[in-house]
């Protein structure tokens, strides 16, 4: 996988060995193995992969491997990734914005869900009869990292008049949304259903299935996610919803199914009593911290010297390029005695970080070793 073919027992075994000073992903396969069964077991419903969150090859190969099917994909790009793995996927391709020459390219991939945020993008698709078409509309629930509804979604007012719309053109209805990343308590699924249902009676539409987004958490601070409690919370709140009437259920988990399976090891490059400078940043493995602040997962690799590092101090965190935003949001807490030369790793930063990384002043960590195994 990546631009190495080669295995490593742990990334501190490697990097002992190999001592590179370039930035780099280490993979493991098991962890994403494991995730995959946790959301194809826990989740009542049919589970897709938002490939945008790590579209690499590999990672969509294992997550068929375990039994995934069904991919949620934001343009023709995703589609002909996901096609190259599985011919046989199910496509849902739900970024509500399009245009024409993507739509004709979507229907050469063949899609099995198309979601819609108002009737213009409605009308764009032609003729839908027989076909799935989600009407995704937005609420202001509190507990996400950011809000996804500032960009997508529809109030529900308009919602209800485009599912009485698919409804009058033959297509087959139902209703997304997206209540925002890194949501650890399962009430903003509670909320969105609760309205989803509402807004089906008002429009007097039968929904074929309900899709409650990702925004499933990963671990990036001190809270470790309790998918669990939040699958039973969204399957209690659509009995009580819907009743005799409840929809088939499907989830698009991106972060929370990717994250924890990678981690970024990085190189201190510079050390002063105010700040660190690293040979990666915002410009790459880090672009996201840039908007959901400065994480606090990092650990050192303090066995390369004698004796390990007591205490830690806050520090600013500047990436390697001539660029002076590329900084963390926020100081960051590491261990003091930290060195030029030491390695830090980043845990769970598999979503949105290969994706995402760019190569801006020839920096940016895009080889990745892939972790062997266990016996």
């Amino acid at each position: 996988m990546g631009q190495y073919e080669t295995l490593a027992a742990s990334p501190q075994l490697w990097l002992q060995g190999e001592r590179p000073d370039e930035p780099l992903f280490f993979f493991s396969p098991d962890q994403l193995r494991a995730t995959a069964q946790d959301y194809l077991s826990g989740f009542p419903g049919e589970v897709t992969y938002a490939v945008k969150a790590n579209p690499h090859p590999d990672v969509l190969a294992i997550l068929v491997d375990q039994g995934v099917e069904a991919f949620d994909v934001a343009s023709p790009e995703e589609m002909m990734r996901v096609r190259q793995v599985l011919p046989t996927a199910r496509l849902h391709y739900h970024n509500p914005i399009r245009s024409r020459d993507e739509i004709d390219l979507a229907r050469l991939y063949g899609i099995t869900s198309w979601s819609v945020d108002r009737m213009s993008e409605l009308d764009k698709l032609g003729d839908i009869a027989g076909a799935e078409i989600a009407v995704r509309f937005k609420l202001p629930v509190q507990g996400a990292a950011y809000d996804f509804g500032s960009k997508f979604g529809a109030e529900p007012a308009a919602a209800i008049e485009m599912l009485r719309a698919v409804k009058a053109r033959g297509g087959v209805a139902s209703i997304t949304f997206h209540p925002g990343t890194q949501c650890h308590q399962p009430e903003a699924w509670v909320q969105y259903i609760q309205v989803a249902a509402d807004m089906a009676k008002a429009a007097e539409v039968d929904l074929y299935r309900l899709n409650v987004g990702g925004g499933f958490p990963a671990h990036r601070c001190g809270l470790l996610p309790d998918l669990g409690r939040i699958f039973a919370a969204i399957d209690q709140a659509v009995d009580r919803a819907f009743g005799a009437a409840r929809p088939k259920l499907v989830c698009e988990p991106g972060r929370g199914m990717v994250a924890e399976s990678f981690t970024l090891a990085l190189r201190v490059k510079s050390v002063s009593d105010e700040a660190v400078f690293l040979n990666d940043g915002i410009y790459g493995g880090l672009s996201e911290w840039r908007d959901l602040g400065t994480g606090e997962r990092v650990e050192l690799m303090a066995d390369l010297r004698p004796q390990p590092p007591l205490g830690f101090r806050e520090r600013v965190v500047f990436g390697p390029t001539c660029d002076s935003v590329d900084r963390l949001p926020t100081p960051m807490k590491l261990p003091d005695g930290i060195e030029e030369g030491d390695y830090l790793l980043f845990p769970g930063i598999g979503a949105y970080s290969y994706a995402q990384t760019t190569r801006f002043n020839g920096y940016g960590a895009c080889k990745i070793i892939t972790l062997s195994s266990r016996p």
